[in-house]
């Protein structure tokens, strides 16, 4: 799965759990503060990926990634949720505890870790 793949599914999940909008993202794998936002409203989500000036949107049970052309689905119970990325052919899980999501990417046989910023 490829790395900023994983940012906005951390992103996602966050957005959906506990209803409030994501400013950024800060990968713990490269070190870096991501340019990641996402807001939910309703049952839709709204993200903007200001690193690959890109956007990304989803529902409850499916993430579309408009740079990649991509779907992830994504579903989610109570702070863990998990799917699978077609684009990678990969599956994955993760586990929020307030700002920092942990994500096992199935097909890297590692756990990826994001703190997540929020307003």
């Amino acid at each position: 799965m490829l790395s900023h793949t994983r940012a906005i599914i951390a992103a996602t999940a966050h957005a959906f759990m506990f209803g409030h909008k994501v400013a950024g993202v800060h990968d713990h794998e490269s070190g870096q503060d991501l340019r990641i936002a996402a807001e939910v409203r309703g049952d839709r989500m709204q993200g903007r990926d200001g690193d690959r000036s890109s956007t990304f949107s989803a529902t409850r049970s499916e993430i579309y990634d408009a740079a990649e052309n991509a779907f992830v689905s994504l579903e989610i119970d109570g702070r863990n949720a998990r799917g699978f990325d077609r684009a990678s052919s990969s599956h994955y899980s993760l586990t929020v505890t307030d700002q920092v999501v942990q994500l096992y990417d199935h097909s890297a046989g590692a756990w990826f870790a994001f703190s997540i910023q929020t307003v």
